[in-house]
């Protein structure tokens, strides 16, 4: 069911979620809709400060914001299916995080309303939810990833890889690892003042399988001479 028997818990971006994300799969796996698991497991958690409960998405009503509706219920509309497991499981483990993304997006409609753009910062909010991966790693690190030197990056610079923290944190990302592909990408933001620079672009691209020890099919450097994949830095005229 939702794909769920696909995920491999192995992986080494899903090792910070396996000891809920492995039991909660199995429950849905039962028969148990998504949001019901979720809140079961959301009765267990050891939380900092209150999770919200997650409801069948038909509580959402129709022309309500989704970000708005969770906003003013503490409510979160969940599908059955493989984007909604791990949005419900990232909220399981960063329930803060979401939060503060979630105030973020609500003051946003509150203030423009919901038209065919969501805005700058809006967008941001969004594609971090989605798909941003949360680094701390050496400066020299960080700033030739910035430049996008793909060979410095992951061969010159390759043993530096094991100081650095990486947390995947898009939900759709994640979906986007249970059939892993050399093309995926995350958008990259630092964990050091994370909150204070969610208004701003994504610090970098980063095709994730890329990473050191994450895929075993990059440890011959001819994987990294993909243009299509590992694309130079655009030449400002």
């Amino acid at each position: 069911m939702l794909a769920l028997a696909a995920i491999d818990w192995q992986r080494p971006w899903l090792a910070p979620y396996r000891a809920l994300g492995e039991p909660l799969a199995q429950r849905v796996r039962q028969g148990v809709p998504v949001c019901e698991a979720l809140n079961e497991c959301a009765a267990r958690v050891a939380a900092s400060q209150p999770l919200p409960r997650f409801v069948p998405q038909s509580a959402l009503p129709e022309g309500q914001a989704y970000e708005a509706f969770i906003a003013k219920t503490w409510q979160v509309p969940t599908r059955d299916n493989l984007h909604d497991f791990f949005n419900g499981l990232m909220w399981l483990h960063e329930g803060g995080l979401k939060r503060r993304l979630n105030e973020l997006q609500a003051t946003e409609i509150a203030a423009q309303g919901i038209g065919q753009h969501r805005g700058l910062r809006r967008d941001a909010l969004t594609l971090f939810d989605e798909n941003a991966l949360i680094v701390q790693a050496p400066a020299e690190l960080l700033q030739v990833l910035e430049q996008r030197d793909w060979p410095r990056l992951f061969i010159g610079l390759r043993p530096l890889w094991a100081q650095t923290d990486l947390q995947v944190f898009g939900h759709a990302l994640l979906e986007k690892l249970v059939q892993p592909r050399k093309p995926i990408t995350a958008h990259v933001w630092l964990r050091d003042g994370l909150m204070d620079g969610l208004a701003l672009k994504p610090f970098a691209p980063l095709p994730v399988l890329g990473i050191p020890g994450w895929w075993a099919e990059n440890e011959g450097a001819g994987f990294y001479a993909d243009a299509a994949v590992f694309r130079p830095p655009r030449v400002r005229s």
